[in-house]
C-alpha cells in the first residue's frame, strides 16, 4: 500500500449546486465523506469517497443485501473489507502493483458536471465519482487517466454501477489494464447458497496457480474454500439463498469474467480485518476483465461507443423469491421484480 497521505477532498472549492433529491452528503466512520442515495420506496445505498466504494444497499424493508466485515478498518490507506471495491487497474496480483490496484485506496471526488453516460439513469437517483492519479500513482504506473462512476439506485431497488475508463496519456502511449467490481454479497449461510449461470464453464483456479479446468456441476454449492475466476461468463448470474428466500441477479455488460470467491474457516482467520466466523455470511461473485486485459489508446475511452469493448456496466437486482406448488407437486420458484417475470421448474 501507498504511504501518501492524500487530502480528504469532497466536493470542489467553489461552491458546489445542491444536491439534487434523494441524494444526501454525509460525513460516515472516522469523519469519512460518504453519499447516501434514498429512493422513495425506501431502499438506500451508501457509497464512501474513499475508494468510490459502495458499503451498503438495503432494500425497502430495510434489509442489508451487501457483507461488510465488522472487522473492516475505515481508515486510509487500508481498503474496506467487503461492500463493492473496485479492483483497477489490476486485479489481484496479476501485475507488479499491490493486490488489485490503486483505486479502492484513494479518495475519489463528486463530478458535479457529468459528461452524458452511456446508460439511461433517467428515473434513478444517482451520483457521479471522478479519480485521477495521484503522483504517487504515476510513480507506480506511469499513465494519466480520468476514471468516472456513477452509482445510480432505481425505483425497484435495483443498483447500477456504471464505469467509463479515459486514457488522458500526453505522450501518445496506450495502456493496458484489468478491472473487477469486487461484491461481497450477504448471504444466510454459505452452504445454504448456490451459484447459478456459470455451469459447464472454464475456469482458472486460483488454488491451483490458476489451472485451467471446466465446471463440472449443475450449480456452484459450497462446502470449502473457493476461488475461481470464470471465463466467457453470460450476461446474467443468479445467486440463490435458500435459508432467506431471496435471489439476487447480476447483469453485466462488458464484463467478460466473473469471480467466485468465499475464503472459508482458515483463510478467515488469517485475516486481521475478517472475523473468523464471517465467512459463512458472505459470498463474492465479481463482474471483471481479466483474462484479456483492456488497452486503451490516448483519447480512447472503455464506454459504449467504443464499440469492441462495450461498457463497464454492472446491475444488481433483488428479486423476492416465492414457492408455489407446479405440476406433479414440484416447487416452481418464480422470480419476480419490475419489468422482469421468470419462472421455472426444477
Amino acid at each position: 500500500m501507498s504511504s501518501e497521505k492524500v487530502p480528504n477532498p469532497t466536493i470542489a472549492a467553489t461552491p458546489p449546486p445542491p444536491p439534487p433529491h434523494g441524494v444526501e452528503f454525509v460525513k460516515g466512520i472516522n469523519g469519512l465523506d460518504k453519499v447516501v442515495l434514498r429512493d422513495p420506496r425506501g431502499s438506500l445505498a451508501e457509497v464512501y469517497l474513499y475508494g468510490g466504494h459502495v458499503t451498503s444497499w438495503k432494500n425497502d424493508q430495510g434489509e442489508e443485501l451487501l457483507f461488510v466485515s465488522n472487522k473492516a478498518v475505515f481508515k486510509p490507506p487500508k481498503a474496506i473489507r467487503g461492500g463493492i471495491p473496485i479492483c483497477f487497474p489490476q486485479f489481484s496480483n496479476l501485475g507488479s502493483l499491490d493486490v488489485h490496484g490503486f483505486a479502492r485506496n484513494r479518495f475519489w471526488t463528486v463530478d458535479h458536471d457529468p459528461s452524458p453516460f452511456p446508460t439511461n439513469t433517467s428515473n434513478k437517483v444517482f451520483v457521479d465519482l471522478i479519480l485521477k492519479p495521484t503522483e504517487d500513482d504515476i510513480k507506480t504506473w506511469p499513465h494519466s487517466y480520468e476514471f468516472r462512476l456513477r452509482v445510480a439506485l432505481g425505483p425497484g431497488g435495483d443498483l447500477m454501477l456504471t464505469s467509463r475508463i479515459r486514457n488522458t496519456n500526453s505522450d501518445g502511449k496506450p495502456f493496458t489494464f484489468t478491472f473487477a467490481y469486487h461484491t461481497y454479497f450477504s448471504v444466510s449461510d454459505i452452504s445454504e447458497v448456490r451459484v447459478e449461470g456459470l455451469e459447464t464453464l472454464d475456469y482458472l483456479d486460483n488454488m491451483q496457480n490458476r489451472q485451467r479446468c471446466t465446471e463440472q456441476g449443475d450449480a456452484i454449492t459450497f462446502e470449502s474454500e473457493v476461488d475461481k475466476i470464470y471465463l466467457s461468463t453470460p450476461t446474467k448470474i443468479a445467486i440463490l439463498d435458500h435459508e432467506k428466500k431471496r435471489t439476487f441477479v447480476i447483469r453485466k455488460d462488458g464484463l467478460p469474467d466473473a469471480v467466485v470467491w468465499n475464503p472459508w474457516d482458515k483463510k478467515a482467520k488469517a485475516m486481521a480485518d475478517f472475523g473468523d466466523d464471517e465467512y459463512k455470511h458472505m459470498l463474492c461473485v465479481e463482474a471483471a476483465a481479466i483474462e484479456r486485459p483492456i488497452t486503451l489508446k490516448p483519447g480512447e475511452e472503455f464506454s459504449r461507443e467504443v464499440e469492441r469493448f462495450g461498457t463497464l456496466a454492472y446491475i444488481l437486482y433483488r428479486y423476492l423469491l416465492h414457492m408455489y406448488m407446479g405440476r406433479d407437486n414440484q416447487f416452481c420458484p418464480l422470480f419476480f421484480a419490475p419489468k422482469i417475470f421468470l419462472c421455472w421448474v426444477k
